[in-house]
């Protein structure tokens, strides 16, 4: 059966699975969105019976949908800034849902789709939540269909977590970060991807912020912002910091860790993304 999708459509998909002992469930833990679970094969209903609530995707990882001749996509691959963590339920408040709706009302780009590749908790060098970025690249940007484009915005959890390590392997240095940014633009480049580097937002007053580590996100940004190793910068740093105290967020636009942006804070980096990068 076909169907058709209008752009920026939300759509329901129906799964039944057997009664069986599932082990492990392979899922996208923060869906940012209320899913339901109910007994019985309910596929055909129009509504669950008896449903109880869900704010994960289990099994189901992506749709891909058949689009007209010329559309492109870009990928928003991040951490969970990019997945969208403290935005309000059941809105689509994230920045790449943001940056999707603008594309969409601009007749210059609105043959662009947005597929969002974030992972809470996702690092650039380690595994944490999900494979890490270098590892992952392949499946979550290189075998998409259609990718013209890609925005990094990924490092973090490892700066966090190099100074408030849980793991005897966890902290890494301001050089391996940036090789891997490096390996990552490097991989695209061999595709034919136009790669637009993302300064990482303002931190101080996280659980895991330090001095050393707002020296790591400095470094990064600097990197990212002079190294010309990008075809363009998108500065969410720039976008969304206090430009009284540029270490930590502006305050409308925190969501209250200090290190997520609120629904303004995201819809403010959304909004920063000049939209001709989007027209080569």
């Amino acid at each position: 059966m076909r169907l058709a999708l209008p752009p920026l459509s939300d759509l329901c998909v129906s799964l039944f699975l057997p009664g069986q002992t599932i082990g492990t469930v392979t899922q996208h833990p923060l869906a940012v969105s209320t899913n339901l679970i109910a007994d019985g094969d309910q596929t055909k209903s129009a509504a669950l019976e008896s449903a109880r609530t869900l704010n994960s995707w289990p099994f189901l990882k992506a749709v891909e949908v058949s689009a007209d001749h010329g559309t492109r996509a870009v990928v928003a691959f991040g951490d969970s800034i990019t997945d969208g963590a403290h935005s309000t339920p059941d809105t689509n408040s994230r920045w790449p849902d943001d940056l999707a709706r603008r594309l969409q009302a601009n007749k210059h780009t609105a043959n662009v789709s947005v597929l969002n590749l974030g992972i809470s908790g996702n690092r650039l060098l380690h595994d944490v939540a999900g494979p890490n970025a270098l590892a992952r690249f392949d499946r979550d940007v290189l075998s998409q269909d259609g990718v013209r484009y890609l925005i990094v915005l990924e490092g973090i959890n490892d700066i966090g977590r190099t100074a408030r390590p849980r793991e005897p392997n966890d902290p890494v240095t301001t050089d391996q970060i940036l090789t891997a940014l490096q390996q990552l633009v490097a991989r695209a480049y061999a595709h034919g991807i136009l790669v637009y580097g993302a300064t990482l937002t303002p931190f101080t007053g996280a659980g895991y912020t330090s001095p050393a580590g707002e020296a790591m996100r400095s470094a990064e940004n600097t990197f990212i912002r002079t190294s010309h190793l990008f075809d363009a910068i998108i500065d969410f740093d720039q976008a969304t910091r206090d430009p009284k105290n540029p270490t930590v967020f502006l305050p409308a636009d925190d969501s209250g860790d200090h290190l997520h942006p609120n629904d303004t804070g995201y819809k403010a980096m959304g909004d920063s993304i000049d939209l001709k990068l989007f027209q080569k």
